[in-house]
């Protein structure tokens, strides 16, 4: 019997301390190298956004693929990328934690609008705000003091 998954994932990070330093004329770069190091983990890229201070991704994992290792994969691999290229120079690090949401497969074609739309999306929202709406969306009980 061979192994057959349909997990949706939408991760949201930031970067450490929520530092607006991802300037918009290098996160393309970023966002390719991110694909890359996804499509190295045999899973596929649905979409990648965000703004100066965070980003979305919309993937599924292979199975093989435990979602903390490959968080961890693209940290720990894009920040040393940025940091080599100097393509972020106020970039000090993302967050230790992050969220990984499920999604069924129907939720797809909205979600993608949605991580497209980041840019448009923040001006009336903040990272927090929206951070804090996803995470009752889900019923997660969260503690103030790690969103701010």
């Amino acid at each position: 019997m061979s192994t057959y998954t349909q997990i949706l994932y939408q991760i949201i990070f930031s970067t450490k301390n929520r530092e607006k330093s991802l300037i918009e004329t290098n996160r393309h770069e970023l966002f390719n190298y991110i694909w890359g190091v996804v499509k190295n983990q045999k899973s596929h890229l649905y979409r990648i956004n965000g703004v100066e201070d965070h980003i979305h991704i919309l993937t599924h994992l292979h199975p093989t693929v435990a979602l903390s290792d490959f968080i961890k994969n693209i940290k720990v691999s894009s920040s040393l990328m940025i940091k080599e290229n100097k393509i972020f120079p106020k970039f000090s690090g993302w967050q230790i934690g992050y969220g990984a949401f499920t999604y069924s497969i129907d939720a797809k074609e909205d979600l993608m609008k949605y991580i497209i739309n980041q840019s448009e999306h923040h001006k009336s929202e903040s990272f927090v705000d929206e951070y804090k709406r996803i995470l009752d969306e889900f019923n997660i009980t969260y503690d103030e003091k790690y969103l701010i």
